[in-house]
């Protein structure tokens, strides 16, 4: 049965109305009207945990359309667990309101996570509103399923290991560079990659039956095959001129002066949200090769025959 109606015009009341509905009935959410959520046991399982923050004007530009930053935060929580190859279930929530979301923006956030927590199958179990004098930020906590024992790690490539990525790479780059204005992207696709990227979440099965070690690409290329190589205590060697790309993007780079520079620019740019991964057999289809695990450490990185000096291979924070 629904729980009491909460007074009009406060803080639980707008939880009540915006965000109960997106519980989806989940037995351990109690419809929101506690402070904390209970995760049922699912035997044979473990219970995968990520959590990850978007702030306006660092993740998204600024001025976004609430909506749109509500569904980032969703997809790029669900691209850490597909890189898991875990399976979504439920997640948590913490978004601080500046002065310029009122009502409607509100409104329009909570459509916005409803329609892809709808999508790829989430339920919202809580979390936490408070107000900030600005910028708007939000924080959720994704939660998946995987076999027990069988989560995908960083850690696990071995020398001889193929490296390979799925999808295509560069575009989140050129699409933010498309957002501000900088490069042209007729039919909007770029950014579209940028704004709305798409977890790999059809990706479970390939990884856990071909992967030894896997990471999701937000920061950049470089930077997350980097993470693999220091988890698992091998070098890499990867291969520039192999990148699988967009036509969108490729017709930027053939449109570039200097195409190992513009190699290196979609290399190390971040936000495409793919999975980067090391097998030791034939990569999977939707995966294409980019180079080899080697023993040593660090990533040499190689293009138009030589190798290059790249000192930063995606974004950091600090």
């Amino acid at each position: 049965m629904p729980g009491p109606k909460p007074p009009e015009g406060d803080e639980f009341s707008e939880i009540a109305r915006l965000f109960r509905p997106l519980t989806g009935g989940a037995a351990g959410a109690f419809d929101l009207l506690d402070d904390a959520a209970v995760v049922p046991q699912r035997p044979g399982f473990d219970l995968v945990v990520t959590k990850d923050a978007i702030v306006e004007g660092v993740h998204v530009p600024v001025g976004e359309r609430p909506e749109l930053i509500a569904r980032k935060l969703v997809r790029v929580n669900l691209s850490d667990l597909a890189a898991k190859a875990a399976e979504p279930f439920g997640c948590l929530l913490a978004v601080a309101w500046p002065p310029a979301f009122g009502p409607s923006e509100r409104e329009a956030f909570a459509a916005g996570l409803g329609e892809d927590l709808i999508a790829f199958g989430v339920a919202l179990l809580g979390g936490d509103t408070v107000c900030t004098p600005g910028p708007v930020w939000a924080s959720l906590t994704a939660l998946g399923w995987v076999p027990m024992g069988r989560m995908v790690r960083r850690a696990g490539a071995k020398a001889g290991d193929t490296i390979a990525v799925s999808g295509t790479i560069g575009d989140g780059t050129l699409g933010l560079a498309a957002v501000k204005g900088e490069i042209e992207d007729p039919d909007g696709w770029l950014a579209g990659r940028y704004r709305l990227p798409t977890p790999r979440l059809d990706l479970r099965e390939a990884l856990h039956a071909h992967a030894r070690a896997a990471a999701d690409v937000s920061d950049g290329l470089v930077a997350d095959a980097g993470h693999i190589a220091e988890a698992s205590g091998v070098g890499l060697r990867l291969d520039l001129e192999a990148l699988p790309l967009s036509p969108a993007a490729g017709r930027w780079l053939d449109a570039q002066p200097d195409r190992v520079a513009a190699l290196t620019r979609l290399a190390t740019g971040g936000d495409d949200y793919e999975v980067v991964a090391a097998f030791n057999t034939t990569p999977p289809p939707g995966f294409t090769a980019i180079g080899e695990a080697v023993t040593g450490s660090g990533v040499e990185v190689r293009a138009d025959g030589r190798e290059l000096e790249i000192r930063q291979g995606g974004w950091r924070h600090l």
